[in-house]
């Protein structure tokens, strides 16, 4: 179980830096927002192009990237959306078997179907290296491959989800007991 925990740690580690660093690009996207918005004003008043659908869509772009990044790391910190009626009012060893079913069952499951339908379409874009129909759009291959990624990195929070609630279904961990960085 050591072992697994270990595993669980190193999982863990990867998916808070990639939060924190996922965290930053709200404020990114909410700089380039507030640019496209006061450019294009701007732009009319003066007479001058300041924005242009490349902002548009890196903004659109940047906030794909937040939900799509942000999915592991709002899992570590039990964040996700969840009927609460009666979870709430389980006791720590019920609510880590839910979770751990929960999981299992539905989350991995998911996640790998996510992946295999958004196969083909992923590579059907970098084969033709499919961008944006507007003018000045961007690529939309390496966005459409974040699909995947992000699936993939959900896939290994949900692994140590898994690692963790079985280690408290088991008594080697505490259900309040956060696995924390051991300078990885």
């Amino acid at each position: 179980m050591e072992r697994l925990l270990k595993i669980a740690r190193i999982i863990d580690v990867c998916t808070e830096r990639i939060g924190k660093l996922t965290g930053w690009l709200v404020l990114v996207m909410v700089i380039l927002g507030v640019w496209n918005v006061s450019g294009r004003y701007l732009g009319r008043f003066i007479g001058i192009n300041l924005t242009s659908n490349a902002y548009i869509e890196a903004q659109w772009y940047i906030f794909d990237l937040v939900f799509l990044l942000g999915a592991g790391y709002t899992l570590k910190h039990n964040e996700h959306v969840r009927v609460d009626v009666f979870y709430s009012n389980w006791p720590p060893r019920r609510k880590a078997l839910a979770d751990l079913l929960g999981t299992v069952l539905f989350l991995i499951p998911f996640c790998i179907m996510v992946i295999f339908f958004s196969w083909d379409t992923v590579l059907a874009s970098w084969q033709i290296l499919e961008t944006s129909p507007d003018p000045d759009g961007l690529p939309r291959y390496p966005i459409k491959s974040m699909i995947i990624v992000s699936f993939v990195l959900l896939i290994f929070q949900g692994i140590s989800q898994v690692i963790k609630n079985l280690a408290i279904l088991l008594g080697r961990l505490e259900p309040q007991e956060e696995i924390h960085d051991t300078g990885l």
